[in-house]
């Protein structure tokens, strides 16, 4: 697996934004996926992750309602769209994918990491 985020940017408050995040191997539709997010100063907090099928996600209360993520096996990508954006969502996303189980919410049963894109919202 090698994960590769993209789709950040600058985007002023109650703004939208898509990432994307893209495996170039070809197991992607055997791992569970998850966004996580880290903002200066702070540690890394989970925001969303989505089943290897797809058929159930999970979100971190700051994202419900407001991001949505999804995910196309047939063309190895992971999605998150982001609406009604708040400076507090200013922070690096990363991408991880987890073969096996353990919780959604956490780092550590994430096997394979993606390399972060940059979100700032600004006021």
């Amino acid at each position: 697996v090698q994960l590769q985020a993209s789709g950040g940017g600058l985007v002023q408050a109650g703004g939208s934004l898509k990432l994307s995040c893209a495996d170039s191997g070809r197991t992607f539709s055997m791992y569970n996926m998850g966004w996580f997010r880290q903002a200066p100063g702070k540690e890394r907090e989970f925001v969303a992750a989505i089943t290897r099928s797809g058929d159930s996600t999970y979100y971190a209360d700051s994202a419900k309602g407001r991001f949505t993520i999804s995910r196309d096996n047939a063309k190895n990508t992971m999605y998150l769209q982001m609406n009604s954006l708040q400076p507090e969502d200013t922070a690096v996303y990363y991408c991880a994918a987890k073969l096996y189980g353990g919780s959604y919410y956490v780092i550590y049963p994430y096997d394979y990491w993606g390399q972060g894109t940059q979100v700032t919202v600004s006021s």
